[in-house]
């Protein structure tokens, strides 16, 4: 039996990263950049105005009160997406709005607000400083600057930006397509009847929800029969794919076929079973450059497991660099057993009470209540030299809650 910290070391060293592909901006969100990319150009390209008001010399404005008004001439207006055929001369100024590029001879924009117009005068109540309310060429973007290089993650800012420097089509690493079998005579599916001695297979349905969550594409195989027949032609099917994943088969059982039949199909064993609760059953190996997982049958055990090692494989495959969930310390408000010489990965709500996390079980923990898993937003992690966790310990909580986002080491 090998530990989580070693199993996890073993599967990050066996995951190449995918090839690269084009796609349209539109469809790059989520994905990840498999290049550098530098801004061709100044964003904004000329200065411009940050507010609607009057563009003027500063000279001109200097000292103006409400009780002694600095009063210009206007010389025109200038919108937005224009650009002004004139300069604005002392003791001129020129109606400007907000974003129009800053006409030559205006070192100052003046808000609407802070004047009274007259006519074709306008009389400025304020003096501001030199350079007030006019936004820098460069002020965002500088041109030839790196904004984003490979391996940077694009969320929707990251696409405002690209659109703004004209990207419509970028280079970025390839999504995993993930196999999935379930497996057992016991298992129907949701349109089926639900007869006698019958459960519904969950776990396709979890595991294809995962991965699509993990940024991968599902290929549902159906479920095989307890036969090694079946078991080989559907675990045959996902070799066209990048990573295998089976779901139940792998214990000790009569019927627990997968590991033998992956071994009869060339799987380059790694590790079978791992030193941690739910989730011991796990056979892990290599078919034809395959990554390939026996996971559990058990519904919370399968998710667990995934979270621990499927998730970390899929996001480097991806091209990601923080590969693994955060976790954070928080106080335990319940009393929760673990066991010498097994890592324990207990469901759990986390509140957050005047800026520190508290802790909270959901329930029973059994690896088939799969509504604790429902109702939790992280794991409690217990280490494998703690036989129990007491209410008012200090614990480490590994977030499900996606705002708590990934980091580049596993922390457990």
């Amino acid at each position: 039996m090998i530990s989580v910290e070693d199993a996890l070391t073993t599967i990050v060293s066996q995951i190449r990263i995918l090839g690269t592909e084009r796609v349209s901006l539109n469809d790059a969100l989520g994905r990840v950049l498999a290049e550098d990319v530098y801004a061709p150009y100044n964003i904004p390209p000329l200065d411009n105005s940050a507010m609607d008001g009057y563009a003027v010399k500063y000279a001109d404005i200097a000292g103006a009160t409400p009780d002694a008004p600095a009063s210009l001439e206007v010389t025109g207006d200038l919108p937005a997406g224009y650009t002004a055929d004139h300069p604005v001369f002392p003791g001129k100024a020129l109606r400007i709005m907000t974003g129009a590029p800053v006409p030559e001879g205006a070192d100052t924009v003046i808000r609407q607000e802070d004047t009274r117009v007259e006519g074709s005068t306008v009389h400025i109540l304020v003096e501001v400083p030199q350079g007030t309310n006019i936004r820098k060429a460069g002020e965002d973007v500088r041109q030839g600057s790196l904004l984003f290089e490979t391996g940077t993650r694009l969320r929707p800012a990251h696409m405002g930006i690209l659109a703004s420097i004209q990207r419509a089509v970028l280079s970025v690493y390839q999504r995993p397509r993930v196999a999935i079998l379930s497996t057992g005579d016991e298992l129907v599916d949701i349109d089926q009847e639900l007869s006698p001695g019958k459960i519904v297979n969950s776990n396709t349905y979890s595991l294809a929800a995962l991965v699509r969550d993990s940024g991968g594409t599902p290929i549902t195989l159906g479920v095989a029969r307890d036969t090694k027949e079946a078991l080989k032609e559907r675990l045959l099917e996902g070799l066209h794919t990048d990573i295998i994943l089976s779901s139940g088969g792998v214990s000790v059982g009569d019927y627990d076929f997968v590991k033998d039949v992956l071994q009869d199909l060339g799987l380059e064993m790694k590790f079978w079973k791992v030193s941690m609760r739910p989730g011991q059953p796990l056979a892990f190996g290599i078919i034809g450059g395959k990554p390939t997982f026996g996971l559990p049958g058990n519904p919370v055990s399968v998710m667990v497991s995934f979270e621990q090692f499927v998730r970390p494989a899929m996001r480097k495959m991806a091209g990601h660099r923080d590969l693994y969930r955060a976790t954070i310390t928080a106080q335990a408000e319940d009393a929760v057993n673990g066991g010498i010489g097994k890592k324990y990965f207990i469901r759990c709500k986390v509140t957050n009470r005047g800026g520190s996390y508290f802790v909270t079980t959901t329930g029973a923990q059994g690896s088939g209540i799969l509504m604790s898993m429902a109702e939790a937003n992280g794991l409690m992690i217990i280490p494998d030299d703690q036989e129990a966790v007491q209410s008012g310990d200090m614990v480490q909580v590994q977030m499900l809650d996606p705002e708590f986002g990934f980091t580049d080491k596993a922390s457990y």
